[in-house]
């Protein structure tokens, strides 16, 4: 008899079902406990208040947008940003030579609105490159970075900053990005994952000492620092979880603050969501492969629990396709005794999971719910989370694992437009 409650598994395929089995259950909790804690201590104050605390002074701020092939969002951005509660900021947009109307609706904007700077980019050079030119460009020693599709809150910019007075050693801090588009199946189960997986494990991280990515759709940096680690790289798929690592190493603190709102976009079609989720494990994997050796050195200790958190669920998604293959094959061949996996299905101890995975939801929601209205009315539909979500990591992972080992090291990232999904009627 194994975890999940049924007999005829070989040694192997036990072992297999067990770590699929135990390795989710202790991360949630683990991720749980993080998590209200950090609520207790930092966040649980301030919650319920929109308007960040008065600072002792307000420093500039640098809005940075990347866009490519925004013509659809341009307007809104830009328009959003221009009421931002923050008295003193600029917004440098980056057209990174879209083949839409992008280029010309920033243009029409530039004339209108004084704080608004234009780059435009010839070619296509990729995020990384973009962030780099507008950040040498910018007046400015702390930059505020978004999407070229999000709304941000018109208190973020002064949520994000205290972090940056506060601490001299903070260099950069992840905001706290809410899914807009809401319509289907795939956007509902988005929302509560953005709490119960995003919002919840950077909290949880926080407390155990460090966070394995800013979210790139709403982040702010010091510019001190990005110049100290040579800004963001150009060859990695995910700047964001690159430039978070880089930082760390270097021992520049990363914050997160779930108060700085932005109001995103996400794929509602599974070809949108496999293709991001995609490049999400690829830039993954590319970060542990590159700071493997820098990692074994005792100063960088500091980094290794989320270096092996990562790659544990490296090897849970592994394992998760070696079950999936074993039981597979079992049903065309007959296997060796120790291989056997005679079912995918659990037994009464997978209630346990599923009962767990709904209780990190609903404490996820019970965390963001100051921050977003009717959070409520999304857990119903969370119950196909587990099966959506580890399917999805488990395919996504197998395939990026192959295709990091045999991608060009030195690459540089481009970057197309993503699946935007439904966008909401205003």
């Amino acid at each position: 008899m194994n975890a999940w409650g049924y007999e005829g598994f070989g040694q192997i395929g036990l072992r297999l079902i067990d770590f699929t089995f135990y390795y989710p259950l202790f991360m949630s909790y683990l991720w749980m406990i993080g998590a209200v804690h950090f609520y207790l201590r930092f966040e649980h104050r301030f919650a319920h208040i929109v308007a960040p605390p008065s600072l002792p002074h307000y420093p500039g701020v640098s809005i940075i947008v990347p866009m490519r092939n925004e013509a659809d969002n341009a307007r809104e951005t830009i328009g959003q940003l221009l009421r931002q509660r923050y008295p003193l900021f600029e917004i440098i947009a980056i057209n990174d030579a879209s083949t839409d109307a992008t280029g010309a609706i920033l243009d029409e904007l530039l004339v209108e609105h004084q704080q608004l700077r234009v780059l435009h980019l010839a070619q296509n050079q990729g995020k990384a490159i973009g962030l780099n030119m507008a950040t040498l460009m910018s007046r400015y020693e702390y930059l505020v970075c978004i999407d070229g599709d999000a709304l941000l809150d018109e208190y973020a910019v002064g949520w994000l900053i205290q972090h940056f007075i506060q601490g001299p050693r903070v260099g950069a801090i992840t905001g706290n990005p809410r899914v807009r588009n809401r319509s289907t199946l795939l956007g509902k189960i988005q929302v509560g994952e953005f709490s119960s997986i995003i919002g919840l494990i950077k909290r949880a991280q926080r407390t155990y000492g460090r966070i394995f990515t800013v979210s790139g759709v709403v982040c702010a940096f010091r510019k001190s620092a990005l110049h100290d680690i040579d800004y963001w790289s150009a060859d990695m798929l995910t700047e964001d979880i690159d430039v978070s690592w880089k930082l760390q190493t270097s021992h520049w603190d990363v914050r997160y603050e779930p108060r700085a709102l932005c109001w995103i976009l996400m794929p509602e079609s599974l070809n949108g969501l496999f293709k991001q989720r995609l490049r999400w494990a690829m830039g993954g994997l590319q970060v542990l492969v590159k700071y493997f050796r820098s990692l074994l050195a005792w100063r960088e200790r500091r980094m290794w629990g989320i270096y092996i958190e990562y790659t544990m669920s490296v090897l849970w998604a592994l394992s998760m396709g070696m079950v999936f293959m074993l039981w597979a094959l079992g049903k065309i061949v007959e296997l060796p005794e120790q291989l056997v996996v005679p079912t995918l299905f659990p037994g009464w101890n997978g209630v346990l999971v599923g009962t767990t995975c709904l209780l990190q939801i609903g404490v996820a929601l019970w965390l963001d719910a100051p921050y977003d209205r009717g959070l409520g009315r999304v857990y119903y539909w969370m119950i196909w989370y587990p099966l959506l979500y580890w399917m999805l990591i488990m395919l996504t992972t197998l395939w990026a694992i192959g295709t990091v080992l045999l991608r060009k090291r030195r690459a540089r990232a481009l970057w197309t437009s993503p699946d935007r999904g439904l966008k909401p009627s205003s």
